[in-house]
């Protein structure tokens, strides 16, 4: 069944999914150019269709009928990173991360899905994300395999040119599973110092197996910036991952779980440390946009959602900061800088800090090609992207290279591994509260160490 769409004058809407793009979003495009420059992936391949001007054209020649959803379009979608890079220049407001949020329902609705990306779909975002348990028992087993010995194994020269180069780009990309994971507690951590109010933690489905440091890091932070900190139990994870894959009817069902979990607590803030999960969070009022029993508790929820250093720089700091010698570079995460234009908060807690050196790279808001699982369905140009942000790092030679996106994390450490780095990377947290930390100990260096 045809989308009941707003149409151009003479023209005829093509698309079948409910949550198509609009041409009231397509028509904003005036076509001027200031985008190409700001798209990863049109600096990487120099092609008019790898840009955001040029996937518009596409989807208003589908739109229009003019051309099919075919194997000579398909690639040019598929090839985003949906990093909203070009919404943060786009002189007319298009809401690009929202039309190929729509492209892809689009895809999904014609059964045109790539067979790679439809295992991932099914498997690991629909199977595996919103189940802790079932996360609990794969990270378990990841944990194993890197802690016993096999990974080694595995990277030694004799076994691993026998793997097939897609695997082995595969085990790269793996993050280390951390030794103790997460935990969420309906009790809460209490504050340091003089309260200033209750925040709950979005903790997320991959981070608390992957990252599980970084959520202690942000609690500690929070707690030292006054706060009751709780971490709800029944969350779930934020459909990011399923709206970049075009499944909004699976996003919208973690978007309502979230929704019932967190409105029923009594907190002033719902605070997050992953870009690609704050922005998803703070935008569900559009995605229930069609649900008259949750669009206005959406709208409520999205309110209350604040990034970690969003937050963190509005609080007053009950603690010193510690001294960190360190020269510091900042990636700024994508979905942090454009779809929240949040991009000096970071900035303003790392310069904070005694003894940390910020310099920056050139293009600090350009992505590193992570972008959720794009390193995975599109590993050729997520590397030549990852490269060119590599010279940049190495042009700046920094000890620290800070980040705010679980995600960028893993790809800049991958990075950094190929090029035979020694930068660390870090959360914005982490940094921070290494720097509380280090204000009742002695000095750590660029590595993070204290002694003792």
């Amino acid at each position: 069944m045809t989308a009941e769409l707003p149409l151009l004058p003479g023209k005829v809407t093509a698309f079948r999914s409910p949550d198509a793009p609009t041409m009231d979003d397509l028509s904003r495009c005036v076509h001027c150019g200031l985008c190409l420059m700001n798209c990863p992936t049109f600096v990487a391949t120099g092609l008019e269709p790898e840009s955001p001007r040029g996937r518009i054209y596409l989807l208003r020649a589908v739109a229009e009928g003019r051309i099919d959803l075919t194997e000579a379009a398909l690639p040019h979608l598929e090839r985003c990173l949906q990093c909203r890079n070009c919404e943060a220049v786009c002189p007319s407001g298009v809401p690009f991360g929202r039309l190929m949020e729509g492209a892809r329902a689009e895809i999904l609705a014609r059964g045109l899905e790539p067979a790679r990306r439809r295992v991932l779909r099914s498997a690991v975002l629909r199977g595996l994300l919103p189940y802790r348990k079932r996360l609990q028992a794969v990270a378990g087993l990841l944990r194993l395999y890197q802690r016993v010995g096999l990974q080694r194994l595995v990277h030694t020269r004799a076994l691993g040119e026998r793997l097939p180069a897609r695997l082995r780009e595969l085990e790269e990309l793996a993050p280390p599973i951390s030794a103790r994971s997460f935990a969420n507690r309906p009790e809460p951590w209490a504050a340091t110092g003089e309260r200033a109010g209750q925040v709950a933690l979005f903790s997320g489905c991959i981070m608390p197996f992957t990252h599980a440091d970084t959520h202690r890091a942000t609690v500690r932070v929070l707690q030292r910036s006054g706060c009751d900190v709780l971490a709800p139990p029944a969350q779930t994870c934020c459909g990011a991952l399923m709206l970049h894959a075009g499944d909004q009817e699976g996003a919208r069902a973690q978007a309502r779980r979230n929704i019932d979990t967190f409105l029923a607590l009594d907190i002033d803030a719902i605070v997050v440390n992953a870009a690609g999960c704050g922005s998803a969070l703070k935008e569900y009022d559009h995605l229930l946009a069609r649900d008259p029993d949750y669009h206005d508790k959406a709208k409520r929820f999205a309110g209350m959602v604040k990034d970690a250093s969003e937050f963190v720089v509005q609080q007053r700091h009950s603690m010193p900061l510690g001294t960190v010698r360190a020269r510091v570079t900042y990636q700024d995460s994508c979905h942090l800088a454009h779809a929240q234009r949040i991009t000096e908060p970071p900035r303003q807690l790392i310069q904070a800090i005694p003894g940390v050196e910020l310099v920056e790279m050139a293009h600090p808001d350009r992505c590193c090609g992570s972008a959720g699982i794009y390193n995975i369905t599109q590993p050729q140009l997520s590397g030549q992207i990852l490269a060119g942000k590599m010279d940049e790092v190495a042009e700046v030679a920094p000890d620290i290279v800070v980040t705010a996106n679980p995600g960028c994390m893993i790809q800049l450490e991958a990075g950094v591994r190929s090029q035979g780095g020694t930068a660390r990377v870090m959360h914005v947290m982490d940094l921070l509260d290494l720097a509380y930390r280090s204000s009742t100990a002695a000095t750590p260096d660029a590595s993070g160490q204290l002694p003792g």
